[in-house]
């Protein structure tokens, strides 16, 4: 075997070790995400008060009142990363979460260069769950192939939900 020959081999078995770490690499990628809104949600939950002073001071959310941009973006931060987590509806939760995102960016006035960042990281990793799927450990790799067959009647395409199949 050829030195060329066995760096070729070398690179697939690196290949095949990292398609392996794939799915706990998405589970990680949603809880990531998913833990940092759910936990604004929270917050924003806990003290409506405040959550209301800072939509209608704060943030300037456009083309809606300050009021029901509060409870959007409050029951998208509470109800989408929980989806996200489980997988379940996984690219949907991932563009939801990915719009509140770009909102929250872009009502703001002045944002600190390091939030800037993090909300760059959290939309970059949600921008890959939308184009890749949720993975192979999700709630969608199970049911989205037996919806579909109930309401379409069609065989099993699992790997259509998940690109990571």
């Amino acid at each position: 075997m050829t030195m060329l020959a066995r760096l070729w081999a070398w690179g697939e078995c690196a290949i095949e070790a990292l398609n392996r770490v794939q799915p706990a690499a998405q589970v990680l990628a949603r809880w990531t995400v998913a833990e940092a809104f759910f936990r604004s949600g929270l917050t924003k939950l806990n003290d409506w008060g405040t959550t209301l002073a800072l939509f209608a001071d704060e943030y300037h959310v456009p083309l809606l009142p300050p009021e029901v941009a509060a409870v959007l973006g409050t029951t998208g931060e509470l109800v989408l990363p929980v989806l996200l987590l489980l997988g379940f509806g996984g690219r949907f939760a991932a563009a939801g979460l990915f719009i509140v995102n770009a909102v929250a960016v872009a009502s703001l006035n002045d944002i600190a260069p390091a939030a800037l960042q993090q909300h760059v990281f959290w939309g970059s990793l949600l921008a890959g769950l939308v184009l890749w799927g949720p993975g192979r450990w999700s709630v969608d790799r199970v049911v989205a192939p037996w919806l579909r067959q109930r309401l379409m009647g069609e065989g099993e395409a699992s790997s259509r939900y998940t690109a990571a199949a």
